[in-house]
């Protein structure tokens, strides 16, 4: 048994098959990657794993024709006699499986062409929400993205999220060009970029868009994932197809789900099905004890949506969402004495948004029966494909903001139908901040700002915040899985009374904002309030505080003798109204503070 095995013996070829194995470069995951998103949904450290391609050949019927003695054999690449069973097309080759279902013995599957995928680089500058004033030490990342048509190149909201400047570089090229940032989706993650580099265009076709794949179509993600400087590619199948959190936006869409690897700085990358056309961006991916490769992908029905946005309105504009909070319908005594019959389906609506349009013509406990004519089940999803359901919320993101939509309810036994115009809605407390620094006033070291998700991101140092799932993208989830910077009793420290209006409050007026002390920057003015932090401001002098900018205004235009702020939780300061206008200049000095009101706030 010294001899190899392998080694083939002299004589007639042996009546076995023979089987070549080829063994492709394994795909190895790395640590999380700046780009992707932190929330319930993250980057997963998954193991090594190779992908091995078994090419059986076996000879069937007559033998096949030798070339003649006169004739040349055809000549081969290092690459192609390498790997007999592919075929290669300007520099993209077609794997050649033989099997007993192909016609004629042969099956082949069609790598997409890559030079279409960029590399995006960018520097980020983050706002800072604990010095309002000024902002984080910048930072880089790397991701993906890929030219369409139109001269333009998509990747991830999250990409290029709080931008200083990006920077693209094509594949096999080693020059990095000044990219312009045209729109940028927070809801869907996705970003549009340019380059006016007509350089960059030469020689780059742009990728085509492929229909919705079905379960296990085959997907092959391609992008630039941290650990290498070269292009990557990760194959595997859809898995599942559902609305999905969205992290990065806080809101729910359409969203596939694959087996593929998806790895950090594959943000932005596209996700290509087996004839080369693009079906989806890869976005982020689980980390979860109990589940393996598990990414996700935006599907091409929300990237349509982004795209015809754009250039229907010269700018994103959204995707809008029905302003109500909704409760399933499944128990039969809950049917019955809502009127319902036994043949009649729909969900009752709990809360309506004020600052809606459907709140003119909706109810609560209401029940809608039908989103534009399609009937809505008992658990709020509606058909979608042979098979498949999904949540009515999906038919509501096809729209556009100012389409019109017909609702028909149930209201004490009778049924109306009621058309409806879309919009997006302002919450109270703001997913995004979308590229603007946060507002703030300053007033003898009190520090007032409001309240959005980055501003509990950072003071509370929780990062897990998402949608309820199955019942409206309106409102978020708070996870308590993370400890930030109030150490291990944030539980007990964090703001929760913040935390139950992000999760329960809905604005009573558009411009409605809630307005907090975030800290109080310590002089002899504000002895007896230094522990104040992350309080509500309720009113000022007895008037409600309805935003920081009328917070500012009263507080400017005040002649009274004190300054009296009512805060949450009974508690209340008072100032001398002159002594505190007087110690601002000297507080804002001490800490290096350029003015005591934001540019936004400025009268």
């Amino acid at each position: 048994m010294g001899r190899d095995s392998n080694k083939r013996k002299r004589g007639r070829k042996p009546k076995n098959p023979s089987t070549e194995t080829l063994d492709l470069p394994s795909t190895a995951t790395t640590a999380l990657d700046d780009v992707f998103s932190v929330s319930n949904v993250e980057l997963i450290d998954q193991p090594t794993t190779s992908a091995t391609v078994n090419v059986t050949t076996q000879r069937l019927g007559r033998p096949k024709k030798r070339p003649k003695p006169d004739e040349p054999p055809p000549l081969l690449s290092p690459i192609a006699r390498r790997f007999p069973s592919r075929t290669f097309d300007n520099g993209d080759f077609v794997d050649v499986a033989v099997g007993p279902m192909a016609p004629e013995g042969l099956t082949a599957r069609v790598v997409p062409a890559m030079d279409a995928v960029v590399k995006v680089f960018c520097v980020h500058t983050e706002p800072n929400f604990s010095l309002p004033w000024q902002r984080k030490r910048q930072y880089s990342s790397s991701s993906s993205g890929f030219v369409i048509g139109g001269r333009r190149v998509l990747t991830n909201a999250h990409s290029v999220e709080h931008y200083t400047q990006v920077k693209l570089k094509k594949r096999g090229s080693d020059t990095k060009y000044l990219a312009t940032v045209l729109a940028i989706g927070t809801e869907c993650d996705i970003a549009m970029l340019t380059v006016d580099d007509d350089e960059f265009w030469e020689g780059v076709s742009p990728v085509e868009f492929g229909d919705l794949p079905a379960l296990q179509d085959a997907v092959t993600v391609v992008g630039y994932p941290i650990g290498g400087d070269t292009i990557s590619v990760t194959s595997g199948v859809v898995s599942r197809i559902e609305i999905l959190s969205y992290v990065h936006g806080s809101t729910e869409l359409l969203g596939l789900q694959i087996d593929a690897a998806i790895n950090s700085g594959n943000s932005g990358g596209p996700a290509f099905n087996n004839k080369g056309n693009c079906v989806g961006i890869a976005f982020q991916s689980l980390k979860h004890e109990d589940a393996e490769n598990i990414g996700y992908v935006i599907p091409t029905p929300v990237i349509m949506h982004f795209i015809q946005d754009y250039e229907k309105n010269g700018a994103y504009t959204g995707f809008p969402i029905l302003g109500v909070e909704w409760q399933k319908m499944e128990n039969p005594d809950l049917r019955t004495a809502m009127g319902m019959k036994p043949d009649q389906k729909g969900v009752r609506i709990r809360r309506i948004d004020p600052t809606a349009p459907e709140s003119k013509v909706l109810e609560p406990s209401d029940i809608i029966l039908s989103f534009d004519g399609v009937d809505i089940a008992n658990d709020g999803t509606v058909p979608f494909r042979h098979g498949e359901r999904i949540g009515f919320s999906y038919l509501v993101s096809q729209k556009y903001t100012g389409d019109n939509a017909t609702i028909k309810v149930l209201r004490n036994c009778e049924i109306l139908t009621f058309d409806i115009k879309l919009a997006t809605h302002k919450r109270l407390i703001p997913a995004h901040v979308k590229g603007r620094p946060p507002s703030y006033y300053i007033i003898a070291g009190f520090v007032f700002t409001t309240v959005s998700v980055p501003y509990l991101r950072s003071e509370v140092g929780c990062h897990l915040f998402s949608p309820i799932r199955g019942s409206n993208s309106l409102f978020l989830v708070f996870h308590h899985t993370h400890v930030g910077s109030y150490g291990k009793e944030y539980e007990y420290e964090a703001p929760v009374k913040l935390l139950d209006k992000l999760l329960h409050s809905m604005p009573q007026s558009p411009d409605e904002q809630l307005v907090v002390v975030s800290q109080v920057l310590v002089a002899d003015i504000n002895i007896g309030y230094e522990d104040i932090v992350n309080t509500q401001v309720l009113a000022f002098n007895g008037e409600p505080v309805k935003n920081l900018k009328s917070l500012a205004a009263m507080v400017e235009n005040c002649e009274d003798e004190f300054l009296k702020f009512d805060l949450e939780y009974q508690q209340i300061v008072v100032l001398r109204t002159k002594t505190a206008k007087a110690a601002t200049l000297d507080i804002l000095a001490t800490h290096c503070i350029p003015s005591a009101v934001s540019d936004d706030l400025k009268l």
